[in-house]
């Protein structure tokens, strides 16, 4: 008969010399993986619905020998319930579980984290809790397949995908530092290499970029041309839509601080409603006190709406031909906005109205996720407001 394991055996066991995995056996399904790196991890062999199953209990020093039998044990005792311990291992077994996937993921951002940013660090951290860890982080590292990583990825590459390719890079790392610890063997993620779709090469409209808002800002500020120009341009940053969709908007879309755009008027054909913060409607105030009547939010010549060149031209003037667009302040409040950690994509998405190709996702925005989407806008307002502080107060130093 086997002897069971001992504290002693456990701590002197070493990796097999032929390079296989070595089973302990402690007794009742209970069993001690030594991986050919040196990793002890502990598993539980039981038969379920009549199947034969495997549960996790994490690693050892980190799991010892008592918690390991503790845990045998209350397996056992949910199966006599008849229920499955391997269904909710997490929730069921209160163990430590510095053998998943996720315990690895932040043990391995804390670590990178004395070398990146806040920012970055908040926003790598809140990729992986938006997308990885919802779908693989409850896994054992060690167990971690391919196949498994890959089906987290497809609707990020749905979304996103250099994110998806950038998520593929970083969760290699993951793998590499679970290997270097002792809790896996190999590196899944290797195994993806040209299964993710390329990443398509987009001409993204000019832009500004975050660093050069201040002084864009204070070039606006002092716009010699027509004000309904400057006020135009000034708005469209706030709710970052499209200029079509500013330049025909008419007054009577405006209802205390929403803005409801109709459907004619959007490119996916569907009503967009816009939250306005309290920046946007000061300077909606002062359009209104320029429209002379109009029915048109930003009027043009000879009663009709202001005209996209028109806008356009504005930059010109202020010394952005080439270098800036209109639309490509949408592309800037998403780079912010996405950087930021703070909102999730689906907010941003629907900001910026565009529609997920998912079926799912389609309903769940159906909502339109507007208590969101107003605090978003009005961090995103204080943070152009911040810029034109700025602006000001590099001008008077100067």
């Amino acid at each position: 008969m086997r002897k069971p394991l001992t504290d002693a055996a456990c701590r002197g066991a070493k990796p097999d010399p032929t390079g296989k995995s070595k089973k302990m056996a402690d007794g009742g399904g209970l069993l001690r993986f030594v991986s050919p790196s040196g990793g002890k991890l502990w598993r539980l062999r039981y038969r379920s619905e009549g199947r034969e199953k495997v549960l996790s209990f994490g690693a050892y020093p980190q799991i010892t020998l008592a918690d390991a039998r503790s845990l045998r044990d209350k397996a056992k005792r949910a199966l006599k319930e008849g229920l499955d311990p391997g269904a909710n291992s997490k929730a069921a077994l209160t163990a430590p579980s510095g053998d998943t996937f996720e315990a690895v993921a932040r043990e391995w951002i804390k670590a990178q984290s004395v070398n990146w940013s806040s920012a970055h660090t908040a926003r790598i951290l809140s990729r992986f809790e938006r997308d990885a860890f919802p779908a693989i982080g409850s896994a054992p590292v060690a167990e971690l397949s391919a196949t498994e990583i890959l089906a987290m990825l497809r609707p990020v590459e749905d979304r996103a995908p250099d994110v998806a390719g950038r998520k593929r890079m970083t969760t290699g790392a993951i793998m590499r530092y679970a290997i270097a610890t002792g809790r896996a063997s190999r590196d899944p993620a290797a195994d993806l290499r040209g299964a993710l779709k390329p990443t398509p090469r987009v001409k993204h409209m000019a832009r500004i970029e975050a660093g050069e808002l201040s002084d864009f800002l204070i070039k606006l500020h002092r716009y010699d041309g027509d004000p309904q120009t400057r006020y135009a341009i000034e708005f469209v940053m706030h709710p970052f839509v499209r200029t079509n969709e500013l330049r025909f908007g008419k007054w009577r879309e405006i209802d205390g601080n929403v803005w409801r755009i109709p459907a004619s008027r959007m490119k996916m054909n569907r009503d967009h409603i816009v939250p306005l913060t309290p920046h946007s409607l000061a300077i909606l105030t002062q359009l209104r006190a320029l429209a002379g009547g109009s029915e048109w939010i930003v009027r043009g010549q000879y009663g009709k709406p202001i005209s996209e060149n028109t806008m356009l031209f504005g930059l010109y003037r202020l010394g952005y031909h080439g270098r800036a667009t209109i639309h490509g302040f949408r592309g800037l409040a998403s780079t912010v906005l996405n950087e930021s950690g703070l909102w999730s994509v689906d907010a941003i998405e629907k900001q910026l109205a565009h529609e997920p190709k998912a079926r799912v996702r389609r309903a769940y925005n159906a909502a339109q996720l507007l208590p969101e989407r107003k605090r978003m806008l009005e961090w995103w307002s204080e943070y152009i407001e911040a810029a034109v502080k700025k602006s000001a107060d590099d001008f008077f130093v100067s």
